[in-house]
């Protein structure tokens, strides 16, 4: 795969809050409340726990990563993954590119280590149907998409109820690199977000899922002095210990988290919370918000 060509957590307000203006929109049950109140005020069925079958876990010297797969928007994509999960593929590859204020990216540098049963190359899985989503609207414009909000936790956008709908490159998202061909891609090379939102990438390559913990693992990986920030020397990348399905991990193994659920009245709002954030600190509110700039809580289960 050509380095050249390879690519490469976040509440809402109800569908029909996002035809109002922000003023209307403003006047919910968040207002006067801090982040921090919200959660506070949180019921436990506002939070969901993670689906072992879809949570991978990516084990580097400086701990663990943590990451969802979303298998409603790449399921081939999510399988794929499994397989080579399970296959042990992932198992002593590195981390071979860390670009500044882009993305870190891992996988085979030789591009020579079997798949298993995993396949070599996948359709791509750009953007899906938006009927049939559980979509959660933010309330404000966005200048790439018609809306855009949530889907299970995920940042969302899509044209229209019954148009396309993909999933929005925010920090900490995960994709699955490829080179010109859009079917050249399988996830057995991977990259995460780690800088500001590069939006122009949407609906032109696989997102897969996300970074739940760890990022500031990811995040603070020395840059590389290569193009695009490949790391020229062997000895400069970080060695992946293993990546495991949380499936196949113990019970008592396993990272104990749970996710705010985008589809609650606290999502919502924390949502208006960080649109016109109360904190003693802020003098002037927005009044709005980007769906990159949504928080998506995750804390250990109670």
């Amino acid at each position: 795969m050509s380095k050249s060509l390879r690519v490469v957590a976040v509440a809402v307000l109800p569908l029909l809050l996002a035809s109002l203006p922000a003023s209307a929109a403003g006047k919910n049950s968040a207002a006067g409340k801090t982040m921090a109140d919200v959660l506070a005020a949180s019921k436990p069925s506002d939070w969901r726990p993670l689906d072992p079958n879809n949570t991978l876990y990516m084990d580097l010297p400086a701990g663990r990563i943590v990451i969802e797969l979303q298998p409603e928007f790449a399921p081939k994509h999510a399988a794929n993954l499994r397989a080579l999960a399970r296959a042990k593929y992932f198992d002593g590859l590195a981390i071979t590119r860390s670009q500044d204020n882009y993305v870190v990216q891992w996988g085979d540098s030789n591009a020579n280590k079997p798949l298993g049963e995993a396949k070599k190359a996948l359709p791509p899985e750009f953007i899906r149907p938006a009927a049939g989503l559980k979509f959660t609207a933010l309330p404000d414009p966005d200048t790439y998409a018609a809306q855009t909000g949530f889907v299970n936790g995920f940042p969302v956008a899509r044209e229209s109820e019954q148009g396309s709908a993909w999933l929005v490159h925010c920090y900490g998202m995960v994709g699955a690199g490829r080179d010109n061909d859009v079917g050249s891609g399988s996830g057995a090379e991977l990259y995460v977000v780690s800088g500001n939102a590069p939006r122009n990438l949407d609906r032109n390559i696989t997102l897969v899922g996300r970074v739940l913990q760890g990022m500031d693992v990811l995040s603070t990986m020395p840059r590389g002095k290569g193009a695009m920030g490949f790391y020229q020397k062997p000895e400069e990348r970080t060695p992946i210990t293993q990546i495991k399905l949380a499936a196949d991990v113990p019970a008592a193994e396993r990272a104990n988290l749970e996710v705010l659920k985008t589809d609650t009245q606290t999502f919502t709002d924390l949502v208006e919370s960080r649109r016109n954030r109360q904190d003693e600190w802020y003098k002037v509110p927005a009044g709005r918000i980007d769906v990159c700039n949504v928080p998506l809580p995750v804390r250990k289960a109670k």
